[in-house]
């Protein structure tokens, strides 16, 4: 009789386990440094799965379904499927992303040829663009680096004259402001781009988006792939079940993500939007955080610990 009851105390456990897991919160690793200085490599967070409404699980034995729904807010942190895996059908199988959202059904964005957007002052203060500075000043920057307590932030790229980091605009004013406002560390977008920047307009559930040159790979992708229409571009021109057309219509909202650190193309400008069945949940709270290839006893991030995510 006690070991029934030892059996039932164990499945019981586990069922709770499940329960939560799958309808309340679940826990992530963060693999990458894409959303520095939010969030950063290694560190394990908490999903809220009822942030924007529960997403029923079993996606694949009764569709898509989401109790309490409500929308994603612009600047949210939120976990997804992958929107681009075409080997797995059922969404809820696919592997987990993170990004920050920076476009909602319906805004227009200004984006380059690279489908980058171009960032205004609404941005989050911890989105990170790249800079350049001279490869003889790297000794002096690093000793900035340190004494600013800017970290991590490693060299991304060089050529023979110049050498590449990230910087969030927070940081770059600290820079800034210890150079005395000679400051030799450079954006590495230059104000004459502002000529090509097209806009692209989020599509929402029932609005028609206008076909342009700039965006018909974009809206025929995600007509295939999300909407399961027929659709294909010949000579230029956009066909949707054998019809020409100008304006092509979405069932479903659709979001623009972007990573902090413009570097990871592991956002939109790879995989393109987002619709909402793919979303899990919102980035809630930092549980976890250790400093990569430290040893069991140092490296923890304590004051990060049990932090709001944002």
């Amino acid at each position: 009789m006690k070991a029934w009851k030892v059996t039932g105390a164990a499945i019981g456990v586990v069922l709770i386990v499940v329960l939560l897991r799958s309808c309340v919160a679940t826990s992530y690793s963060i693999p990458s440094s894409g959303m520095e200085n939010s969030i950063y490599c290694g560190e394990r967070i908490l999903v809220n799965k009822w942030s924007y409404g529960l997403r029923l699980p079993f996606i694949n034995l009764w569709g898509y379904h989401r109790w309490a729904d409500s929308p994603v807010q612009k600047e949210d942190i939120f976990v997804f499927n992958n929107p681009a895996n075409f080997s797995e059908r059922t969404i809820d199988k696919r592997e987990v992303f993170i990004s920050r959202c920076i476009g909602i059904p319906g805004d227009t964005l200004l984006i380059d040829s690279l489908f980058s957007v171009v960032p205004s002052e609404k941005n989050a203060p911890d989105q990170k663009f790249l800079y350049t500075y001279p490869r003889a000043k790297e000794c002096q920057l690093d000793s900035l680096l340190s004494i600013l307590s800017i970290k991590p932030n490693r060299l991304l790229g060089q050529d023979s004259v110049k050498n590449v980091r990230s910087f969030s605009r927070y940081e770059y004013y600290l820079l800034e402001q210890a150079l005395n406002n000679n400051c030799w560390i450079e954006p590495n977008i230059k104000e004459d781009s502002i000529e090509v920047l097209k806009p692209l307009i989020v599509p929402g559930k029932g609005s028609p988006i206008r076909v342009y040159p700039w965006n018909i790979t974009l809206l025929r992708n995600t007509l295939v792939l999300h909407e399961k229409k027929h659709a294909e571009i010949k000579n230029d021109t956009l066909y949707i079940e054998g019809k020409p057309v100008q304006h092509c219509y979405f069932t479903k909202d659709y979001y623009w993500v972007g990573a902090n650190n413009s570097i990871n193309l592991s956002d939109s400008r790879l995989f393109g939007f987002v619709p909402k069945d793919h979303i899990i949940g919102k980035a809630s709270i930092i549980w976890f955080s250790k400093e990569k290839g430290t040893n069991i006893f140092d490296g923890y991030r304590w004051n990060r610990m049990w932090k709001k995510v944002k």
